[in-house]
């Protein structure tokens, strides 16, 4: 390398071995040409193969790699900090020494950076090995977007294109005492002061890899520590954008990720003053950042376990875990128009949260998807005629609008997927009630029971077997699972025209009926013949 670099890379590395191989590989391979590259990886104390392995590529490419061996510091941050001052491209690339690139993932980032003047540029991040990679911000390329406006927030490891005047001009470094989330203090002030933030998602630029170990450093910090770097981070953000939406934007990523990941199902198992330090750490949090704009934004499942952290309530939060966990969410109450999910605290004067804390804004077409159970499933024939007859548990309670069943042809759309059913639109129809249905509370409270005998036509189909409900004043649209329960054997019916008739499981575990003609009927035999003879007449006249 002659020159300044277009790019420095920095590998912060510890203990990283074999995934540390294909890293570097991935950076030698490179379309951008290692005359533009720049390699500095800092082994902070490695007990394994990784600082052999570090010298071996150093020898190898010695115009490209600088490698520095120092004593273990704890975390990422002070090998990042040490590379950075030795770094003299006019971009700086941070990657995690267990992740790997798409060849021409810094060549076209560079590119990117200069043509659109962009002080960061983003790219395109998948998951590999079950690693978990938020995609939102992936949605297609934006040259210009905003930390405020964006999925940006949910996106904040430093694993992205800086250009390096913008870290040097602010003096932007690693805080070498957060054990966890130390790139975040520094993305989210590039991030503030950068002049423009570019994402890119028209390739691969970076693979994410969750070792087989699941030894990466952000699984394997404890609760109290998170809760304490998280807290760091939050007061780190609010000293550079003022109260008022921004700031929310932003913060609504903590309080819905790092956060409620503090509240998950393994609380419960904690010790008890661990629990409540969690708690008291939590409320002081919420006392400090937690806006009525953001509580009404998150999602009630969340927003119920931060009012009850932030009560004080330790017995009911465990409990609202611990039942969730081993029986579901429970089923939402109907009343005036608005559905409650009644966790433990609901309506209780000595918790004193009040019902905008337990009331679900959001789309709930997952947690009535989880909810709906199907408890049989069978045919019923008279004659000729064929009739489906279900009964359904529905996770509603209260004042229970009428649901019907019907048969939907074709596949829900793919954002309905993975919540396992969707919101109607507003100007969409639910299908016409056809058939007999019934409905009453079920005996012991958890929901509602919906018999239903629905008609099969005898047409050539594949038709799911979906719940229409309104909840709320929105209509949802649930497909109905089988969960396993046996289902009634095939029939067939016709006799001039034969068909199946069959009830069974899609490879999502969704009910479908299925009817099918057995065989194509044969057209009578004096057509068959007239045609038969045109054809021998015209090979002959040939």
């Amino acid at each position: 390398m002659t020159g300044t670099p277009d790019v420095s890379v920095v590998v912060a590395v510890y203990n990283t071995m074999p995934y540390l191989t294909e890293c570097l590989n991935s950076l030698v391979a490179q379309t951008i040409g290692e005359d533009r590259l720049q390699v500095i990886a800092v082994d902070d104390g490695s007990t394994d193969d990784s600082g052999r392995e570090l010298d071996r590529f150093a020898e190898r490419y010695p115009d490209v790699f600088t490698v520095v061996h120092q004593p273990n510091s704890g975390g990422p941050a002070a090998p990042s900090n040490r590379a950075l001052e030795l770094a003299t491209g006019r971009y700086v690339y941070f990657i995690g020494s267990d992740d790997y690139l798409g060849e021409e993932a810094l060549e076209r980032m560079v590119a990117c950076a200069d043509a659109n003047e962009s002080d960061v540029v983003v790219g395109k991040m998948v998951g590999t090995n079950g690693r978990y990679v938020h995609q939102k911000l992936f949605s297609g390329n934006q040259i210009d977007v905003s930390l405020y406006d964006s999925a940006l927030p949910f996106t904040l490891a430093n694993t992205k294109l800086f250009r390096r005047e913008l870290v040097e001009k602010y003096g932007l470094r690693f805080p070498e005492d957060l054990p966890v989330g130390s790139d975040q203090p520094f993305t989210i002030e590039a991030c503030v002061k950068a002049r423009r933030i570019s994402v890119l998602s028209d390739y691969t630029y970076y693979y994410a890899v969750k070792r087989g170990d699941a030894s990466n450093i952000t699984y394997r910090a404890d609760h109290l520590a998170r809760l304490r770097c998280t807290a760091r981070i939050m007061d780190h953000t609010a000293g550079l954008i003022p109260a008022g939406p921004q700031r929310d934007a932003v913060l609504k990523r903590h309080f819905e990720w790092e956060l409620s990941k503090l509240m998950l199902d393994d609380f419960p198992a904690l010790p008890p003053e661990t629990r409540q330090e969690i708690c008291d750490g939590l409320a002081a949090l919420q006392d400090t950042y937690f806006t009525d704009t953001l509580r009404d934004a998150t999602g009630v499942k969340r927003r119920v376990r931060l009012g009850l952290a932030r009560r004080g309530a330790v017995a009911e939060l465990t409990r609202a875990i611990a039942d969730e966990a081993e029986h579901g969410a429970p089923p939402f109450l109907l009343e005036g128009g608005r559905a409650y999910a009644p966790y433990p605290g609901f309506r209780d004067a000595a918790i004193g949260l009040d019902d905008r804390w337990y009331e679900a804004r959001e789309s709930v077409a997952g947690r009535l998807a989880d909810g709906t159970k199907l408890l049989s499933a069978a045919w019923e024939q008279d004659g000729s005629d064929l009739t489906l007859a279900l009964k359904l548990r529905i996770g509603l309670t209260g004042d229970t609008p009428p649901a019907v069943v019907a048969l939907a042809h074709g596949a829900l759309p793919k954002s309905a997927d993975k919540p396992g059913g969707r919101r109607l639109p507003k100007n969409a129809q639910r299908p016409e009630a056809v058939g007999e249905f019934s409905q009453e509370p079920s005996e012991d409270g958890t929901g509602t029971l919906l018999t239903a005998r629905i008609p099969v036509d005898l047409v050539h189909a594949k038709r799911g077997v979906r719940l229409y409900v309104d909840v709320a004043g929105t209509t949802y649209e649930i497909p109905v699972r089988t969960g396993g329960l046996p289902m009634p054997l095939a029939r067939r019916l016709g006799t001039t025209t034969p068909y199946r008739v069959s009830a069974n499981p899609n490879p999502k575990g969704r009910l479908v009926i299925t009817t099918a003609l057995l065989w194509e009927p044969k057209p009578p035999l004096r057509p068959r013949l007239r045609r038969l003879l045109s054809r021998l007449k015209r090979k002959m006249s040939r």
